[in-house]
């Protein structure tokens, strides 16, 4: 059978071999999700990939957001089909999603379509949107707390499938009270959860859950890579970042300064959590038992450039001409991924988490 220098096996090699794979050793993967709206997509498109890939087996997933419901829905197939089951629930809540966006009136202009822009940053609807959130709160818009992805969830999800599910779910949500996080695991998952980890508190009221108000993950953990060391046996950490670090420009238009905050505000959490990681790797390594625990953790990366061209307004594109795009650069990126740097699973990090402790 064909394999890539690194051995891992394409897609296409895979279904044009009629011979079994030659047995290897599986390696257990944990995944850790980031949100951001409709760019959940170019995580769907990596975890097709990475599902198609028959030395790793994923034990766990941490998810905030739209990564949070990736992982939801990838738990419930892969509960009942495995890797093919888990491919085929993600494709359909996207075109779930795809569909219900249908009625939206946050549409590209003719132009944008023309010019092969993702984003709607110029439908006048969304103008109107952005000044009507900064004047009515949704308590005031939306007073029943109806919410478009409920159903969506409710169609895609089997919560008590998920519930018994070989693959780990950890879902972040942000406590408004506390301000602290709150992760709900497989047993605890359900709808509210779900829209509890990707509630906007200027579009959404927030998600009781328990006798307790909900916002979007993104504040506390985006996603919390904690759980995954803590409750899960694999040493290696797939990070699926899709808010951009680093920009090259300083942002001057007010929608371009309103995206890099967005940005920086959803990355924070996830980044001190990545340089406490660090630290406590490097206590292991001066032979402090206190950090043994982070020390076995290889972190890894997949990131896209394309991601870095687009904005804000483009994650709340849900035409499927968009989706299948950002589908198609994540399986892209993850191919890229596996093919530079998948020899070093299972053997090393190939994220140098001490490039974050620079400058403290």
């Amino acid at each position: 059978m064909a394999t890539s220098p690194q051995g891992f096996i394409k897609p296409s090699q895979q279904q044009q071999s009629s011979q079994p794979a030659i047995a290897a050793e599986i390696l257990p993967i944990e995944l850790a999700l980031q949100g951001g709206g409709a760019h959940g997509a170019f995580t769907w498109g990596v975890l097709d990939r990475l599902l198609q890939e028959p030395t790793l087996r994923v034990e766990g997933i941490s998810g905030t957001s739209a990564g949070a419901m990736n992982a939801a829905v990838l738990a419930s197939g892969f509960a009942v089909e495995g890797a093919d089951g888990a491919r085929e629930a993600l494709t359909a809540f996207w075109r779930r999603v795809s569909d219900a966006a249908l009625l939206s009136p946050l549409k590209r202009t003719p132009l944008d379509i023309l010019l092969g822009r993702l984003s709607p940053g110029n439908s006048p609807a969304l103008r109107a949107m952005e000044w009507t959130s900064r004047t009515f709160s949704p308590y005031e818009l939306n007073p029943m707390g109806w919410n478009p992805l409920r159903p969506i969830l409710e169609d895609s999800i089997d919560f008590n499938r998920l519930k018994s599910s070989p693959v780990k779910v950890f879902i972040t949500a942000t406590c408004v009270n506390t301000g602290q996080p709150r992760i709900f695991h497989n047993d605890e998952a359900s709808a509210d959860a779900l829209l509890a980890s990707a509630c906007l508190p200027q579009m959404f009221q927030a998600v009781e859950i328990d006798g307790k108000a909900y916002w979007d993950g993104g504040f506390s953990g985006n996603p919390t890579i904690s759980p995954l060391v803590r409750e899960c046996s694999a040493n290696d950490t797939i990070l699926v970042q899709i808010n951009p670090v680093k920009r090259r420009r300083t942002p001057t238009t007010a929608s371009a300064i309103a995206s890099r905050v967005n940005e920086i505000s959803f990355n924070a959490p996830l980044l001190k959590e990545l340089q406490m990681i660090a630290l406590l790797q490097q206590v292991a390594d001066l032979g402090h038992c206190e950090g043994q625990l982070w020390a076995r953790m290889r972190m890894h990366r997949i990131e896209s450039d394309y991601l870095n061209e687009l904005d804000y307004a483009s994650k709340m594109n849900a035409e499927w001409a968009a989706l299948t795009a950002l589908r198609d650069e994540g399986i892209k990126a993850a191919d890229t991924f596996l093919a530079e740097k998948g020899h070093h699973l299972g053997k090393r990090a190939s994220l140098d988490l001490s490039e974050l402790l620079e400058g403290m």
